[in-house]
């Protein structure tokens, strides 16, 4: 079987969402670097990948998937195993919407092309982009720590221990954060959870510092 390709950016973590899902189901692939800070999303042969101009993009023979969540339900559905979703209807919501309140309610506003918009369009110092992306994370981390401590389904991970797509999608959420010096003592569940999945080789495999385009 011919390998899938991502073209995955190292610091994205939309892309580093990916690359744990398929590192945690096993599947081989071609890693294809994207350089965001050199624009290469916006190339012709990029945009017919994805016209959006985001990564990640999953090449599947013919079939090229985009957006994290729907690559990696796709995943899920092409490799069951280990599963990423509980099969309870119920728990299936809850650890969608614990993955949500990261993927809709805090990465948007703190993506790349919204920072550079606040910069080159706004005219907002650095310092004033920063303070706009610890807002919005340090909020958005911790609504969703105290719902994760109301509802009292956490536990090792995010659904007591058994790992799930949530988790996928914390952990890069707190690699952006530690980056821009959010302050994370507030969210001690989630700094929990983090750690546990960091011990993960999964994980750790993952990690921006360990891919071939990180900078």
């Amino acid at each position: 079987m011919t390998p899938m390709k991502l073209y995955s950016a190292a610091r994205s973590s939309a892309s580093f969402r990916v690359r744990i899902a398929l590192n945690l189901k096993s599947v081989p692939f071609e890693y294809v670097p994207v350089v965001l800070n050199k624009n290469e999303q916006f190339q012709d042969a990029f945009r017919q990948l994805n016209p959006a101009e985001l990564v990640p993009v999953l090449v599947d023979g013919e079939r090229q998937l985009t957006q994290s969540l729907a690559i990696i339900e796709y995943l899920e559905e092409r490799f069951p195993q280990p599963p990423l979703l509980p099969h309870d209807a119920e728990l299936r919501a809850y650890v969608r919407a614990a993955a949500l309140s990261i993927a809709c309610e805090i990465h948007p506003l703190n993506n790349l092309r919204v920072l550079r918009y606040l910069v080159r369009d706004l005219a907002l110092s650095d310092e004033q982009k920063n303070g706009w992306y610890r807002h919005w994370v340090e909020q958005g981390l911790a609504q969703l720590e105290a719902w994760l401590v109301a509802t009292g389904r956490s536990g090792r991970y995010v659904l007591g221990d058994q790992l799930t797509l949530a988790d996928v999608l914390v952990v890069p959420q707190i690699f952006n954060a530690r980056r821009f010096d959010c302050r994370l003592d507030h969210v001690p569940t989630i700094m929990r959870i983090f750690d546990a999945c960091m011990e993960l080789p999964a994980f750790e495999g993952a990690r921006p510092e360990k891919q071939v385009d990180f900078a």
